[in-house]
């Protein structure tokens, strides 16, 4: 959990240098989609049924590559370097591991598909 906290918490500092005319779109989509990667998990993980949980790992793992995507585009408006974004989208990638590692895991032992 830590790890996604953290993450999410990077994200926000990096938004909130973008342009003040984006402080209600880019940014705050980023946010939104990026807090809700953390989100879902918690709430899949606290369901009674492990398909439930493998529903809202997708949603999560939808959110991020809104995520990945949206950066990209923060990018080529030169709101964010290529440094910046390099290192983020690695840590958005590793993330992106562990969904789909979680998600495997939960399909293979629990028998869904």
């Amino acid at each position: 959990m830590e790890k996604r906290i953290e993450l999410t918490k990077t994200i926000y500092a990096i938004t909130e240098k973008f342009p003040k005319n984006e402080t209600f779109g880019l940014s705050s989509q980023i946010q939104r989609a990026m807090v809700s990667v953390p989100s879902n998990i918690a709430e899949g993980a606290l369901r009674q049924y492990k398909k439930e949980f493998l529903q809202f790992l997708h949603l999560a793992r939808g959110s991020l590559g809104e995520v990945i995507t949206q950066l990209e585009v923060a990018k080529e408006l030169k709101y964010i370097d290529e440094e910046t974004t390099i290192s983020i989208g690695n840590k958005l990638e590793e993330l992106m591991k562990m969904i789909n590692g979680t998600i495997a895991s939960l399909r293979k032992n629990h028998d869904l598909r």
